[in-house]
């Protein structure tokens, strides 16, 4: 039964995200914002995708302890493309509210993906191994959790002030991701009920790209 539906909820989800990003990428070409917002969920589910269709095969067939390379290659490659999807983010947040300048906050940006990246591709990671190290989980992490923070008080702050009300809650999306994401860092491996907390996460991610797809379709109909 977990097999069948998870795998019904994850291809739910990659076809949502996917669809939707194809299709602002496909009407936001003289729009940078929604075009951008677009590639952003592409990039979003194609990498997910990695990790997911290898996880569905597995629990249909012969169960995840047969595929521990797959899995964790497809992690891996699910990590980088998550940090990518925020530094697209952030770009999303200056087109969005029109910002200038500001290099510093676009350096520490993208200091902290390169460090994130870095620090994922590094062998200590383990990714291929049954039981991958949890301190390097939390230390991989901490940059991303950083970035994730500073995405939230920006588009917080930027929505209220410019009362934008199409990207009002984009600031929660983000913070309900992580919300849920953390506590699975940390004990899914002790207490396997906790990598349930994904499955709200991931719905945090389609609500993201809902408020991107929304605001397209609201701008066209305008």
């Amino acid at each position: 039964m977990q097999a069948i539906m998870e795998t019904l909820f994850d291809a739910a989800y990659l076809i949502t995200v996917i669809t939707l990003g194809v299709l602002m990428v496909k009407n936001g070409r003289e729009n940078k914002l929604y075009f951008l917002f677009g590639c952003m969920a592409v990039i979003l589910g194609a990498g997910d995708a990695f990790h997911l269709v290898p996880r569905a095969y597995a629990l249909c067939t012969s169960g995840l302890e047969n595929f521990t390379e797959a899995l964790g290659i497809g992690k891996l490659i699910t990590s980088i493309t998550m940090t990518v999807f925020y530094v697209l983010l952030y770009f999303v947040w200056r087109i969005r509210y029109q910002v200038t300048g500001k290099k510093g906050l676009t350096g520490t940006v993208l200091g902290l993906a390169a460090l994130r990246a870095a620090l994922c591709l590094l062998p200590q990671n383990a990714w291929t191994s049954p039981e991958p190290p949890l301190v390097w989980g939390i230390v991989r992490n901490i940059p991303f959790a950083a970035l994730g923070i500073l995405m939230i008080v920006l588009f917080y702050k930027s929505a209220k002030n410019a009362g934008d009300r199409s990207y009002r809650h984009l600031w929660l999306t983000i913070l309900l991701s992580f919300a849920f994401y953390i506590p699975v860092v940390l004990w899914a491996d002790t207490w396997p009920l906790v990598g349930m907390l994904m499955i709200p996460k991931t719905c945090a991610y389609v609500w993201t790209v809902l408020i991107g797809y929304l605001d397209m379709r609201r701008g066209r109909t305008a």
